[in-house]
């Protein structure tokens, strides 16, 4: 079985703005939680996008380059080498949903919070 750390290796360059972007957002979405804030909303939004497309971005990259790899090597199979390739690029996908799904479970908890809440008289 492979440890996270080959994962993260295996994903290649891509999986760095990721991480950055996702450990943000994490960041932003445990402090709603704990506090939910209406003006940190857009925050989580931009950087729930910004962290799927860095996923998506080294995916792409990583398509890109198994890619031109199958294309210019001798490979006596080229298959099994692109579906290697393939997989070692789906880890930045992966990576990012952690991330986002993460996120999301904390946002839910600061959304409780809100719902939990009296409502305020109306006027």
């Amino acid at each position: 079985m492979n440890s996270l750390l080959e994962h993260f290796r295996d994903g290649g360059f891509g999986m760095y703005p990721t991480m950055v972007f996702g450990v943000l957002l994490l960041v932003v979405a445990v402090r709603y939680a704990k506090a939910p804030e209406r003006r940190l909303v857009p925050l989580l939004v931009a950087l729930n996008l910004l962290t799927l497309a860095a996923g998506a971005l080294g995916f792409v990259t990583g398509v890109i380059t198994t890619a031109h790899y199958v294309y210019e090597a001798n490979e006596p199979n080229p298959a099994i080498v692109a579906l290697g390739g393939l997989g070692e690029s789906l880890h930045n996908v992966a990576f990012a949903l952690l991330f986002v799904v993460f996120a999301a479970i904390a946002v839910t908890l600061g959304a409780w919070k809100i719902a939990r809440q009296e409502p305020l008289p109306r006027t």
